[in-house]
């Protein structure tokens, strides 16, 4: 048997030219057992350790954090700039690689644990450079902000079903915090009060409550879906 489209030699049992991918014949006929001509996965990819990934990640990260201090330490004898570096590359690490080396983390535990990692870097950039803008400014926003991610993941872990409910919500509550959270940079940082929280206030609580709607009126929700083909 020979392929149509390019005249390569073919066995019975190929049920497509392996060079140019043409059914040489009607699929839903059925096929002699023989051997294909052309061995498949001839070049078989090698599989990658996870664990060794993971090593090499970290010593990426471990490597700038040396390389960093020592220069700091080399040049001014203290350690100043590089805590800067090293504490935004542990946050990162803490957000972005430290879950993978679980096979299924639980966004339950890393993500609080992620905004409480931003938090103390915060914390730490406030204290070096003597700022009073974490406990009246940095602390309160962070704080909502984790509350809020963990509840929202938490819902939908254990209640997949009400997603609607849970992000119709969560939208509602940050759009109120929004004033509070323009007050917040008046008192800390002088700022006046313009109003503009007003603006994603409104944009927030009408996507919250239109996915409130949607998840109370079924019948809207598939005339949603099936009008933006979800």
């Amino acid at each position: 048997m020979y392929c149509i489209q390019c005249g390569v030699k073919l066995s019975d049992t190929e049920k497509q030219c392996p060079l140019c991918g043409t059914i040489p014949f009607h699929p839903e006929i059925k096929q002699a057992n023989a051997e294909p001509l052309y061995p498949k996965n001839k070049y078989p990819l090698t599989q990658i350790s996870p664990f060794g990934t993971m090593i090499a990640i970290c010593v990426l990260f471990v490597l700038p954090i040396l390389i960093v201090l020592l220069c700091d330490l080399q040049f001014h004898r203290a350690i100043t700039w590089s805590g800067y570096v090293v504490g935004a590359l542990i946050t990162v690490y803490v957000n972005l690689i430290l879950p993978f080396w679980f096979k299924k983390p639980n966004p339950v535990i890393f993500i609080p644990t992620g905004i409480a990692t931003i938090g103390v870097y915060l914390l730490y950039i406030n204290l070096y450079t003597g700022g009073d803008w974490f406990l009246s400014f940095a602390f309160p926003v962070i704080g909502f902000l984790g509350l809020l991610l963990t509840a929202v993941v938490t819902l939908l872990r254990y209640l997949p079903k009400g997603a609607l409910y849970v992000f119709g919500g969560a939208f509602i509550a940050l759009g109120a915090f929004m004033p509070l959270m323009e007050f917040l940079m008046k008192i800390t940082f002088s700022i006046p009060f313009f109003g503009w929280c007003f603006y994603p206030l409104a944009a927030l609580v009408l996507l919250g409550g239109l996915l409130l709607f949607l998840a109370i009126c079924p019948p809207a929700k598939e005339t949603m879906e099936r009008k933006f083909f979800l």
